[in-house]
């Protein structure tokens, strides 16, 4: 005898900015749960068969591109990795908040993470002229592994969602930026001195705005030890302030 399948309500944010005389609601569907499905798979499954309205994004399916972040139960998750069966109850779907709203599930974070790449200047500053016949410079594992560690991310804005002060602050770094400072901080073909980096983090909008509540690692998909990263910087930074660097 078959085991009946339980269905599933999902109930979804819905508001295309294009069209402003739509208030924002929520929107009902009600899904199968099939055994090792996905909120990304889900979501599919609703725009093929019941509602090819629904915008939302993804591309790799497999928690590398960072597109399908979203607030999935009130966590910023990713929705291709995240099953519905480790979900209680309904599954309430809403975009990311922070980042600038395209409609329904869809939100730009392409646009607030390369401002924040722009801001903290992150690529390697040097005088050095590139030489394509010379040898690449060379480096310990264990420091190459830590610069790794921070080229982890995915950009997926879990982290900046899930932020108090991000939410609250329009200019905040956050735990994003804060990673790409620390990533060039270590490497040594970066010749930046610390002054260097203080004008670009050194202030409420950097580092110093932290509230260290560890909603931005709680929240990473990729795990990242974004508080470790902080702290180094907040170091860093605070010495130089107190003119000890």
């Amino acid at each position: 005898m078959n085991k009946k399948i339980k269905q599933r309500r999902f109930s979804i944010f819905r508001y295309n900015p294009q069209t402003p005389e739509v208030k924002p609601f929520m929107q009902e569907y009600f899904l199968d749960d099939l055994a090792g499905m996905t909120i990304f798979v889900a979501l599919n499954n609703i725009r093929e068969t019941q509602d090819p309205s629904l915008n939302f994004d993804f591309v790799c399916r497999a928690a590398i591109c960072g597109s399908c972040a979203m607030l999935i139960n009130g966590k910023p998750r990713l929705a291709c990795k995240t099953l519905t069966s480790d979900l209680k109850g309904d599954i309430v779907l809403m975009p990311l908040p922070v980042f600038k709203l395209l409609g329904d599930l869809s939100v730009d974070t392409g646009s607030w993470f390369r401002e924040i790449t722009i801001k903290t200047q992150a690529w390697i500053h040097t005088e050095s002229t590139f030489n394509p016949e010379l040898t690449e410079l060379p480096m310990e594992n264990s420091l190459a592994n830590e610069i790794y560690e921070a080229e982890r991310c995915i950009e997926c804005g879990c982290c900046i969602a899930g932020c108090v002060t991000a939410n609250l602050r329009e200019n905040f770094l956050g735990a994003a930026g804060v990673n790409k400072v620390a990533r060039f901080i270590i490497d040594p073909r970066d010749r930046r001195e610390t002054r260097d980096y203080f004008e670009i983090i050194g202030s409420d909008d950097g580092t110093f705005g932290c509230m260290s509540l560890m909603a931005c690692e709680d929240n990473c998909p990729m795990e990242l030890p974004l508080q470790k990263q902080l702290s180094f910087v907040r170091r860093k930074m605070l010495f130089h302030g107190l003119g000890k660097s």
